[in-house]
């Protein structure tokens, strides 16, 4: 393909290295001078290559932590307190600790889900100190069961920053409850040890002291235009913010789009589509507040106009030379997984998206692809004594102050550019989007008979099985249709994006077209996901049941009406017998 040929050939990191070596000096905090320094690199660079370019200036809601201790008994350890903690003021939380141990997440996927999935001991008044990451899941059981604090035990020598918030971006008025309201933070493993011991021999008192300033910050998002040939449009995205220095998370992500930025740019004469790159501020300390602000003030642009959605965090560290558990949604695998093959002779491993990093436009229907991307192997992190994180190629460093110059890689940057612009090439370029919903209708149907087994004669899911098989065989039909050259391309351009409005947000949402789910973890079809719940809630006969059999009900019509729609689509595109019932 001549155009990707042209992109490739452009493919360098001379620009992309200057933006990695200015962050190498800013702390880029959101909301601080040194996230406006990085904001003004980007823009100053943009201006200089005549990229077209605009910048938001936003208020968005952030919790940024200042300060953290634990002290018991002569001891003072050095602490951190994640984002969204409540502050204690400086006569600090003291009570009665309790030990729940904890198993340590056996991989990235697990960082978010809760790490006692047992039944909580009697914590009311009392402290939890738990081994782990505080993240949501976790922090909100705690608290719901009456823990006053919340005290971390990280599986290193390192103590990790992070959020424990579940609401996605800024809050509405109705999410303000979800909120800690009680003390968290995390203290590195050593430390945590003496903790543990105390604990067992009878510690009486604890003392949490945390320091967060929390509220509405000015924060710039820089936003990078390439016209192509139409209006549609893939959106290029990664976060600019860091905790500390933040070099492998995520100045080389913030480098490598200010390299696709110029190369696009450089080639525009040659595109299909157009590109936008954007850089997010409040991803650290703001939920993905910079996304959420772009998805919730730019919602009906990118319902109508973008094609897919790229994500790029912690590309090119060091040692990072393998791709397991790549990001990607069902219908982009074919260009995600041949994008890393192609450009590196390694055959990817593939992973449904968690519900995290800037997926923030699951909700409108936007088939998205990758986060992170390049890994340290397997072996070579078990042999380093690594566990696992959620960045930086897997390095520790993660979230830490060690995440500096170090971690980036010049040479594993190039290459994972190159992916990039093979598998963003596509979409700007290819007649046909490349998007093959019939993998996603596969993977839902897959989901469907868990939960068709799970339900039983518990709940009855009425039309969906019908209207999943109906929609997979009109599927096929268009397939054949489009590998045989037998559409008109702009048609079934706009088809498959209205297709995707309808049957991404089946698998990846459970909230209204405009709204935000929260940072858990969604099972596929999410409104269905309680029928696993059923059995224990029957055998309990718990007064649960007919509230869950509420929402299972509403979650039910909505995807049955959402299918319906897929194939009123389908048929008026001549695949079919007529409009829904």
């Amino acid at each position: 393909m001549k155009t990707l040929d042209a992109l490739l050939a452009d493919a360098s990191f001379d620009l992309g290295w200057s933006l990695v070596e200015r962050f190498a000096v800013l702390v880029r905090e959101s909301g601080s001078l040194d996230e406006r320094a990085a904001s003004h690199f980007i823009l100053s660079r943009l201006e200089s290559l005549g990229i077209p370019h605009e910048v938001h200036e936003p208020d968005l809601y952030l919790s940024v932590p200042k300060s953290a201790s634990v002290e018991f008994g002569d001891a003072e350890l050095t602490a951190k307190t994640p984002s969204f903690s409540a502050s204690t003021g400086p006569e600090g939380l003291s009570a009665e600790p309790v030990h729940v141990p904890a198993d340590l997440p056996r991989d990235g996927s697990e960082l978010f889900q809760a790490t006692n999935e047992g039944e909580i001991p009697e914590v009311a008044g009392k402290i939890v100190v738990t081994e782990g990451y505080p993240m949501p899941v976790t922090v909100a059981r705690f608290e719901a069961a009456g823990a006053v604090g919340q005290l971390y035990i990280n599986p290193g020598p390192w103590i990790h920053w992070g959020i424990c918030t579940p609401i996605w971006g800024a809050p509405g008025e109705a999410q303000l409850a979800l909120k800690p309201s009680t003390p968290v933070a995390a203290i590195n493993r050593p430390d945590g040890d003496r903790v543990v011991e105390a604990v067992a021999e009878g510690l009486e008192r604890i003392t949490i002291k945390t320091e967060l300033d929390e509220g509405w910050f000015s924060c710039p998002i820089p936003v990078a235009r390439i016209d192509g040939e139409e209006k549609d449009f893939v959106l290029v995205h990664g976060h600019y913010d860091s905790w500390d220095i933040g070099i492998g998370d995520n100045a080389v992500g913030d480098a490598t789009l200010l390299e696709l930025a110029r190369i696009f740019h450089n080639n525009r004469e040659e595109l299909r589509r157009s590109v936008r790159i954007a850089w997010w501020p409040g991803h650290s300390t703001g939920r993905y507040g910079g996304s959420t602000w772009y998805a919730d003030n730019f919602a009906l642009e990118l319902h109508r106009h973008c094609v897919a959605a790229v994500n790029i965090d912690s590309p090119g560290c060091w040692g990072a030379t393998d791709y397991d558990d790549v990001a990607w949604m069902a219908e982009t695998g074919e260009v995600a997984h041949s994008a890393i093959q192609v450009v590196t002779g390694i055959e990817p491993t593939g992973t449904r998206p968690l519900r995290a990093g800037d997926y923030s436009f699951n909700q409108l229907g936007i088939s998205s692809f990758y986060m992170l991307l390049s890994n340290i192997p397997q072996t070579e992190r078990e042999r380093l004594g690594f566990y696992p994180v959620g960045g930086c190629g897997g390095n520790i460093a993660w979230h830490t102050e060690k995440d500096r110059i170090e971690i980036a890689d010049r040479n594993n940057l190039e290459r994972d550019l190159r992916v990039y612009l093979t598998a963003v090439g596509r979409f700007v370029t290819d007649e046909i989007l490349p998007l093959d919903f019939r993998k996603t209708l596969a993977e839902l149907d897959e989901a469907l008979q868990a939960y068709e087994a799970s339900a039983h004669k518990r709940f009855n899911l009425g039309p969906i099985r019908p209207s999943l098989d109906a929609v997979a065989e009109r599927l096929a039909l268009l397939y054949t249709l489009i590998e045989d050259g037998d559409v008109d391309p702009t048609e079934t351009n706009d088809l498959l994006l209205r297709l995707g409005r309808l049957i991404v947000p089946l698998g990846y949402s459970e909230s209204a077209r405009f709204e935000h789910d929260p940072a858990t973890p969604r099972a596929p079809i999410p409104r269905l996901a309680k029928i696993h719940e059923l059995e224990a809630l029957m055998e309990e006969e718990s007064e649960r049941l007919p509230f869950v059999l509420t929402d299972l009900r509403r979650g039910a019509n909505e995807v049955a009406q959402r299918l319906a729609e897929a194939i009123w689509l389908l048929d008026r595109s001549g695949l079919g017998e007529g409009p829904p019932q």
